[in-house]
């Protein structure tokens, strides 16, 4: 692979025809780190969070069924009173049914609309500006660095209070960090009201809180710390798996983190008891929830108060060495192959440690990696890559949203919808299964239809993959019986699925 190509396609999202090849590969890259645009027109233009968040806050003020709608992939605890325990998979269907005959319910009716504004109107917007932002940047580098960090930092869309807020996630809290420090990403992410929302801190109450000690005096319910957001903090987003916490540390952790909440979302005593002010879907810490005392997380004594308390934890973890070798890890693993090389992980972490946390000075050390500029392939690209690459490489702009949500559906990786908060896996064993690559040959043949004939796969090829392209793939394509036959088969060529 020639440097050109390994910077389109291993550092960025793939050529565009229409753009010309970089005549300095690094230098094209290191530029994009002062180009980069957090809030293009596409992303600018969807709803606003208050928007968002105030159907969800009006949808949750009326009543609800206590079953799914008709067409709602849901079990039965789905759909009930509490509606943060919505089931995996219930906007799919929900969202794009028509409305029933009349004669149903209040309660559905109004979850078919909430369903219908927050899955097909919000999350589908969504991921028709993310797809149209991949497509037209001018910085693919970074751009991939957004959709990593995203990954890094899942939520997931199947779940009923996250459908419309998942977008706003990585439009709010990692677009305008993306060429910030690690701390800032850290910190607009755990409050942002997608990650509260998702991991069900906006629940948690300390038991002796104000809140907790007047509802437990009623003896009515139970209420109580909620351990996810603490536990996925520790566990995925910064330390990694078994790096010197126990669980111990992920209950005094999640006590600190206690107040934090959504304003406009809570309901019940929570939200009589808190008395947070602010619109719909902002960050508030609640006084009232917050377990009071001092703490002590991985023999660290935390003694400040309130809000503090929790924000003095996370700026700990954000210059932890093991979060550092643990992102360090992740990156060089993206890039670098499932198993990266030991002394390229030590130099990427050291650059994070040295600059504390600074990512711009991450990235560049990444680009610097000599690693990275070999002529062997390293990853198979994951459905999104695949996709988007396969867009550009047809010149494509202005994809129809449901057309692109559909399409990453049928691809097995769901826009903001992964399995778990670790999100997506980045594994070539995850991906590259023969019923996931047969789906992709299916894709292709439709992208070269779309296309309608008028791109010379031939002539493409050395574009896409500058001095890259194998024997094989140029005989094949000389070869193929026709224009569009030829582009399918481009599109599928072991150039184009492995970066």
């Amino acid at each position: 692979m020639s440097t050109a190509s390994i910077a389109l396609n291993r550092f960025g999202l793939g050529a565009r025809p229409d753009e010309p090849l970089p005549a300095n590969p690094r230098k094209w890259l290191h530029a994009q780190l002062d180009r980069f645009e957090p809030r293009p027109p596409a992303i600018a233009a969807l709803p606003s969070r208050a928007v968002i968040a105030g159907q969800l806050a009006d949808y949750l003020a009326g009543p609800r069924p206590m079953g799914p709608p008709s067409g709602v992939r849901a079990p039965a605890a789905a759909m009930t009173q509490t509606p943060q325990a919505m089931a995996e998979g219930a906007m799919s269907d929900a969202a794009t049914k028509p409305a029933g005959d009349g004669n149903e319910p209040e309660a559905i009716q109004r979850t078919r609309q909430f369903l219908r504004r927050q899955g097909r109107d919000n999350y589908v917007g969504a991921v028709g500006a993310r797809v149209d932002a991949a497509l037209g940047t001018s910085s693919p580098f970074v751009e991939r660095m957004v959709h990593f960090w995203a990954n890094h930092f899942a939520v997931s869309a199947d779940k009923l209070t996250v459908i419309g807020l998942s977008g706003l996630l990585e439009f709010e809290a990692i677009r305008p960090h993306v060429l910030g420090s690690f701390s800032q990403m850290l910190n607009a992410v755990e409050r942002h009201p997608a990650m509260l929302l998702y991991l069900d801190q906006a629940q948690s109450v300390g038991p002796n809180s104000v809140v907790g000690s007047r509802v437990a005096a009623r003896g009515k319910r139970k209420v109580g710390i909620n351990e996810n957001l603490a536990r996925e903090i520790l566990e995925l987003h910064t330390l990694g798996v078994r790096t010197g916490y126990d669980q111990a540390d992920v209950t005094e952790f999640a006590r600190a983190m206690t107040g934090w909440t959504v304003v406009g979302i809570t309901r019940g005593p929570l939200a009589r008891f808190a008395g947070i002010e602010g619109a719909p879907g902002d960050f508030g810490f609640a006084e009232p929830l917050h377990e009071p005392g001092a703490r002590t997380i991985m023999g660290k004594r935390y003694d400040k108060p309130g809000e503090r308390q929790a924000q003095a934890v996370l700026d700990d973890l954000a210059a932890h060495p093991a979060t550092a070798e643990h992102l360090a890890t992740k990156l060089c693993r993206h890039f670098a192959g499932d198993t990266p090389p030991p002394a390229m992980v030590a130099r990427v972490k050291a650059a994070f440690v040295a600059s504390r946390g600074d990512l711009p000075t991450v990235y560049r050390a990444l680009i610097d990696s000599p690693e990275l500029w070999v002529d062997t392939p390293t990853k198979f690209k994951s459905p999104w890559e695949w996709t988007i690459s396969s867009l550009r490489a047809t010149g494509a702009r202005d994809v129809p949203a449901p057309q692109a949500t559909g399409l990453l559906n049928q691809l097995g990786q769901a826009v903001w919808r992964p399995g778990s908060p670790a999100g997506w896996d980045d594994l070539t064993a995850t991906w590259a299964g023969p019923d996931a690559v047969v789906r992709r040959v299916e894709v292709a043949e439709r992208l070269a239809q779309r296309a309608g004939g008028g791109l010379d796969a031939r002539a493409l090829a050395p574009k896409l993959f500058p001095d890259a392209v194998s024997a094989p793939t140029a005989q094949a394509l000389t070869n193929a019986e026709s224009p569009g036959q030829a582009l399918a088969l481009l599109l599928v060529a072991p150039e184009s699925m492995r970066r």
